[in-house]
């Protein structure tokens, strides 16, 4: 038997077969001495082992003590590969990935430990590559509390003893290129914690791949090389999603907008075309998806994520989401992620504990741990995780050209004593509630996803009256370009879920979001929360008989498309699904069987249509300039009535009544004499309604009403909202 001379290496050896050397390429691979080369390698399978050169075998000898080691001279400088023979005479080869050097460049490193590189995914993670003549995998991933970090799989045997990684510095990154692996290879990290137990084996958070739920393992995605054929909306997407520009968002969970062959969810690729088409033929101009970052449960629709940077596998693979994105855009139509930085599960595969250390979370559960979601809180001061996040939301905006992130739960990082009773949370330094650390980790994410990719936007999902979350940061702002008016929304489903005779004594609620509707550039939001959780349907929400529940739903879409913001609905709500959304189902497509949600659903492309021809509707939906009363405060009859303004000195008036009952001969005040179109009538026949209204248009007078020059004389139908357009 052959040993290896030195006795420090040869203790070395046999802790690497015992699962305990943390530094394998100190004593494995190729090295020199003298003028010779003599190369160790470990297979633990093996009977015997030999390397080859040009297709000449030289032996290996077994290191006593340390099973699976062997050890020899191999002649030459050229490259060899190992050549492994078990105890029944089966043989295979394989190349030593312990004959390669790093991959790793020291720029890289030191921007990770810095935690300033903006492009981490272009060094953790698995990427397919050639090094050093041989094509493989390499793989990185940060522990810098662990022992040990193996990779393994089906390729070792899931034997974390065999590929050892190599330990980067200061930095906690481990590294490995493994020749012969490549796209499709299924994985994990096994990763020995500081106290020397082995942990649960972790998927690569940076990985680009997992495998389909239940299974968990990372896979080896190669995601290089998309022909891209949609310069041409990125080039104007700036224009597209301005503040003065229309934007209407419909918001979707891919797994239950449509399922097809017996109830599987629609694939990326159908997407790209049905979706694609369907959101075209509605005119909305942008799909909001519920969080595609990978997710063990499928309960969480997507707000629990694993793999925040690889695309769910449920619908396919990273490449076909980029043809669900470039389709999209070829027909006009922006994409928005929702993305969670919030927090994360606490599933024994993820990040939590993921070095056997409070890596990725605070250690203090008062300020790691979500008691109402039962998830962990990222540690938002430790520059290697604000660095993580960052560069994941400037990801998907670079691999996959998505438009815009909408932020999760904006007020649960803001805030230090969210849903937290005294003495169960952590002041700041200055013993405030504000959460500093995840301020500043907001405010950098907006300015670099700003500043690297001109014309996307940001949403923030913030439920509070934080200051200034869609100011600039140069102006104490958070930097957002957009935040859900979640208080609008609030208020005026409250409203409209009254019965009308009470609503004369709530009038306050369809109004008082005027007093702040310009504070922020704000999205009047009706999403996936108003369906869930027993809140039932947008119809089943609505008062009265089944006629007046789709009148007033028309009306309360109506209102929604006249108020300044832009707008979003989740899907089933453009048709009014009439029973509550459930994630395991497609939405109720058969109910369009039904003229009255048939009706609802061209009642919504319509209002789409107008908010987009009509500049008044749009271009100062954050400016108070584009908005003034008519008549506010006429809470007897439930009549709002306003008149909206764009740039081009454009004018539409809308005007709401939400009694069941007609008003006829109704006087309200107009900027304008001349005759104005009726440009939509919620209670026109073709949306469901008793085709009610001005006979296509109304004359308007002079003389002062409402404070406006001029008066018109209308009939308000039951249950309405009417748009009226001056010639």
């Amino acid at each position: 038997m052959q040993t290896v001379s030195n006795e420090q290496d040869t203790i070395a050896l046999i802790k690497l077969t015992q699962g305990q050397n943390d530094d394998p390429f100190a004593v494995l691979g190729p090295r020199t001495v003298g003028r010779s080369r003599y190369v160790t390698a470990f297979d633990p399978g093996a009977s015997s082992l030999a390397a080859v050169v040009d297709g000449k075998a030289h032996a290996l000898d077994a290191v006593e003590g340390a099973p699976g080691v062997f050890s020899g001279k191999v002649p030459g400088t050229k490259p060899y590969h190992l050549r492994g023979t078990d105890a029944s005479g089966h043989s295979w080869e394989v190349e030593d990935p312990y004959r390669f050097g790093p991959v790793m460049g020291e720029l890289d490193e030191y921007l990770l430990g810095e935690g300033t590189h903006r492009q981490i995914w272009k060094v953790l993670g698995a990427h397919v590559m050639e090094h050093e003549g041989a094509h493989g995998t390499h793989f990185a991933v940060w522990a810098p509390n662990a022992r040990r970090v193996s990779l393994v799989g089906e390729f070792n045997h899931w034997d974390g003893r065999r590929h050892v990684m190599r330990r980067r510095g200061a930095t906690g990154i481990w590294e490995i290129f493994m020749p012969g692996l490549g796209d499709g290879a299924v994985y994990k990290y096994e990763i020995v914690g500081p106290q020397g137990n082995t942990l649960p084996l972790k998927a690569d958070p940076c990985g680009f791949g997992s495998q389909h739920p239940p299974e968990n393992a990372s896979v080896v995605r190669d995601i290089g090389g998309y022909g891209w054929s949609d310069m041409d909306w990125i080039e104007t997407r700036a224009e597209a999603q301005a503040r003065e520009a229309p934007i209407s968002v419909y918001e979707v969970h891919l797994g239950s907008w449509r399922r097809k062959d017996g109830g599987r969810p629609i694939s990326y690729v159908e997407a790209a075309e049905e979706l694609v088409a369907y959101v075209t033929d509605m005119g909305f101009t942008h799909i909001e998806l519920l969080p595609v970052s990978e997710y063990p449960f499928d309960g969480s629709w997507g707000y629990q994520p694993v793999g925040l940077f690889a695309p769910t596998i449920r619908f396919g693979p990273p490449h076909e989401f980029r043809d669900l994105v470039n389709a999209a855009h070829k027909a006009g139509v922006g994409v928005i992620l929702d993305w969670v930085p919030g927090h994360f599960p606490t599933d024994p595969h993820g990040l939590g504990q993921f070095d056997g250390t409070a890596l990725y979370e605070h250690a203090d559960p008062r300020e790691g741990f979500h008691q109402d979601w039962n998830t962990l809180i990222y540690n938002y001061g430790r520059r290697e995780v604000a660095n993580f996040l960052t560069s994941n939301a400037l990801y998907w905006l670079d691999e996959y050209h998505v438009d815009g992130l909408r932020v999760d739960a904006v007020a649960s990082m803001l805030y230090r004593d969210y849903s937290r009773k005294d003495g169960e949370w952590v002041p700041n330094k200055d013993g405030g509630r504000e959460n500093y650390e995840a301020i500043d980790m907001l405010r950098a994410m907006n300015t670099q996803t700003y500043g690297t990719h001109p014309g996307i936007m940001t949403v923030a999902e913030e439920s509070t009256s934080f200051p200034k979350v869609s100011r600039p940061i140069y102006d104490g702002g958070l930097g957002f370009g957009y935040k859900w008016n979640m208080g609008w929304m609030n208020d005026t489903l409250e409203y409209i879920q009254k019965d009308p005779i009470y609503r004369k004594h709530h009038h306050h609620q369809m109004t008082f979001g005027l007093h702040y509707a310009f504070s922020e550039n704000f999205i009047l939001p009706i999403s996936h929360d108003e369906v869930v959780h027993g809140k039932g349907s947008m119809l089943g929400k609505m008062p009265g008989n089944e006629w007046e529940k789709f009148a007033n739903l028309r009306a309360y879409y109506g209102f929604m498309w006249g108020h300044p913001g832009k707008k979003l609905l989740f899907m089933g709500q453009e048709f009014a699904q009439g029973h509550e959304w459930n994630h395991n189902a497609q939405i109720d497509w058969a109910c369009l069987e039904n003229p009255a949600h048939k009706g609802i659903q061209r009642l919504v492309r319509d209002l789409n249509t107008l908010y987009r021809a009509e500049p008044a509707l749009h271009a100062a939906d954050c400016d108070p300039a584009g908005f003034q009363w008519i008549e506010a405060n006429d809470a007897d009859r439930s009549v709002f009535a306003w008149v909206r303004r764009g740039g081009d000195g454009a004018e539409v008036a809308v005007i709401c009544n939400f009694t069941p009952v007609e008003q006829t001969g109704y006087r309200i005040g107009l900027p304008q004499a001349g005759h104005w179109r009726e440009a939509l009538n919620s209670d026109a026949s073709i949306y469901g309604g008793g085709d009610r209204g001005n006979l296509g248009g109304v004359t308007a007078h002079e003389g002062v009403s409402h404070g406006q020059p001029a008066h018109a004389s209308l009939t308000l139908p039951p249950l309405s909202v009417v748009y009226l357009v001056k010639d």
